[in-house]
């Protein structure tokens, strides 16, 4: 392993290693969205398929934070690796699950913790092999892996569970974190930048005030429930409202997503981060009050497009704020607790809006999410700080948070 100066073009050999690195780990995973098909065929109830799929996305929150941190002092490549191991060691045994009692719940908690490594790992060390003052431009380029990822990889598993049964869903699975681990191996260890000062590790939390870490937590747990909200009622709110073709929706978001990430990506590298979370926030905010009046399938793909045109400009903004604001040599730490919230988020927002749906119906549903947004984006814009002059002026960090007391 190298180190090696900050690379000079965006598009550098060891940044696509990095990228598509991070592309098949999210394939190999994203294979087993299909899963509880295969759980199904054993007559578990429900109950027990939503537990053994749901232990491995709380494994992945529970160790991020951690990891996030070791990833800082040794290097995203090591952590990258040992996650790809323990994926490596773990898939393989999926051939012995033969009901859906303890053996595939324990080997879902098991991959869970492989994923919750070496996604974080992975990003961390391919944002590292991008330009340092192209940071959001990487986050939203790497993002794109995973949202084509996430879209081929459940249309692959069903080819395969057809063709093949689960054994060849496995097998394949294993094939691309082999894909993976050899970009891992072909990548070299940017340089950790130097920014002067302390602040390292959890040092770098204990510097906040605890109001304002409480503000800048909440707007990806917001924007986590959100996007449950979305992903997990659209399908049953188009039903309600007629519309019988609600698979486009999906593509739709997606493609305005990725199209958004590459065109505009690196927006809030030039405008700054609060300059582009504001009107991505209030983008997808005044998009939910418009699906909450959807009656036509031609109004739903518009408000799919739009909604994936907020995500695509407030993930990159948002993540590199919080790098910002914890200091770039703490980048897996930040990393991986935006992807934490983000996930808490995802996780409480489909019973907290279902709760609402019961209550007032799916239209009141996505309006009351859209003033939750709302709400939560007022007060971050009110009282978080810009990070621009964070970046170059490390060692005021103290100083300038010890001026944003409520």
């Amino acid at each position: 392993m190298t180190s090696g100066a900050a690379p000079r073009s965006f598009w550098n050999r060891d940044f696509l290693f990095g990228l598509f690195a991070y592309f098949f780990l999210f394939m190999a995973v994203s294979l087993f969205f299909l899963f509880p098909v295969v759980l199904e065929a054993f007559g578990p109830t429900k109950g027990r398929i939503g537990m053994i799929m749901g232990v491995h996305s709380v494994v992945a929150i529970a160790v991020r934070p951690f990891f996030g941190r070791v990833i800082d002092v040794r290097g995203g490549r090591r952590i990258a690796l040992l996650g790809l191991f323990i994926l490596m060691a773990a898939v393989p045994l999926f051939h012995f699950v033969k009901d859906a009692g303890w053996a595939p719940f324990l080997l879902r908690a098991l991959t869970g913790m492989g994923w919750g490594m070496g996604m974080t790992a992975t990003i961390a060390a391919c944002s590292d092999l991008a330009p340092a003052d192209r940071l959001a431009k990487s986050m939203g380029v790497i993002g794109v892996a995973g949202l084509v990822a996430n879209a081929l990889g459940p249309l692959l598993a069903e080819e395969l569970l057809r063709s093949g049964g689960p054994g060849r869903l496995y097998n394949v699975s294993v094939l691309f974190l082999l894909a993976s681990l050899g970009c891992v191996l072909a990548t070299r260890e940017a340089a950790c930048p130097d920014e002067g000062g302390g602040g390292g590790g959890t040092n770098a939390l204990k510097l906040l005030p605890w109001a304002l870490a409480a503000v800048v937590g909440s707007v990806p747990v917001f924007h986590g429930a959100i996007r449950g909200a979305m992903i997990y009622f659209i399908a049953v709110f188009g039903k309600s409202a007629g519309i019988e073709r609600v698979g486009p929706f999906f593509v739709v978001f997606s493609v305005a997503a990725i199209l958004t990430r590459f065109r505009l990506g690196d927006l809030s590298d030039r405008r700054g981060r609060k300059a582009v979370i504001l009107p991505a926030a209030l983008i997808i905010a005044g998009n939910l009050f418009v699906i909450a009046e959807v009656r036509s399938f031609t109004l739903l793909m518009a408000t799919g497009f739009v909604g994936g045109l907020g995500q695509g400009l407030i993930f990159p903004a948002l993540s590199t704020y919080i790098i910002d604001l914890l200091g770039r040599k703490n980048k897996g730490l930040a990393i991986s607790l935006y992807n934490s919230l983000f996930d808490v988020g995802m996780g409480l927002g489909a019973p907290v809006f279902g709760w609402v749906s019961d209550q007032a119906g799916y239209r009141w549903m996505y309006r009351v999410a859209g003033l939750c947004l709302l709400l939560s984006t007022a007060v971050f814009m009110l009282k978080a700080p810009a990070t621009e002059k964070k970046g170059k002026e490390g060692k005021r960090r103290g100083q300038t948070f010890k001026s944003l007391i409520f």
